[in-house]
């Protein structure tokens, strides 16, 4: 038994000089971090739109809801918006009662409610669908987003500038110094919020649907700002 042990502990103490003896302590180094960003005008809005209708009943709730929920998506695709492009978000169905009268046990009317997500690619024309989305029955929207196509590219170029970026900052540190920046010895991505790389976007919200008294569209897309971040450890020559 006593054997036992004293091989065990034998086997420890030679397991844990090795891996100290593999253990190496850091080169000198600089850690700095490293921001890029790229701004680019949207190139398509996604729009939460939808039609509600009260009925004495439910059935009439429902079918009135269904009629004007195909009228919206009929003139959607008569717009040229992809059939890919519209999708519905949310249904409900459901009975109002009234407060003001005590112990009352039938609905004063049905609700029902069918809400669509759609992207509009063509900003120019967001106007005009949208007047014509209120003409075939559509009577609430619930904000929109503005977003671009070959994100995955800006995304890229964003990197790019935050690695640049990260050199530079090292490099101006370590003169300051009179040292030089080395090879490169760890690098890690991320975004300014600590959850993996996002587009961040600056919208702005639609004021009327109706242009304005100039002439003008009566929203304002603003820009699309994708950032980047790294953390990049130098070695220090």
């Amino acid at each position: 038994m006593k054997k036992s042990v004293l091989l065990s502990l034998l086997v420890l103490l030679f397991v844990s000089l090795q891996v100290q003896g593999q253990q190496q302590p850091l080169p000198p180094h600089i850690n700095v971090t490293g921001m890029g960003e790229v701004k680019v005008q949207p190139t398509e809005v996604v729009v939460n739109l939808g039609v509600e209708t009260r009925a004495k009943t439910l059935e009439a709730a429902r079918s009135e809801t269904d009629k004007k929920a195909a009228a919206v998506i009929a003139y959607l695709k008569k717009q040229g918006v992809d059939a890919k492009d519209i999708q519905t978000s949310y249904v409900t169905l459901s009975p109002i009662y009234s407060g003001g009268e005590y112990g009352r046990t039938s609905p004063e009317f049905y609700l029902a409610q069918k809400n669509m997500t759609v992207v509009i690619k063509k900003l120019n024309r967001f106007d005009e669908v949208l007047a014509g989305l209120y003409e075939v029955g559509i009577n609430h929207m619930h904000g929109l987003n503005f977003r671009v196509v070959d994100m995955e590219k800006y995304k890229a170029e964003a990197r790019k500038r935050a690695v640049a970026d990260a050199r530079q900052k090292a490099n101006s540190l370590t003169a300051e110094l009179g040292a030089k920046v080395g090879r490169v010895y760890a690098i890690n991505e991320s975004s300014g919020n600590g959850g993996g790389p996002r587009p961040m976007y600056k919208t702005a919200m639609m004021e009327s649907v109706a242009y304005d008294g100039g002439g003008g569209p009566s929203i304002a897309g603003g820009e699309v700002v994708i950032m980047e971040t790294v953390d990049v450890t130098f070695i220090i020559e």
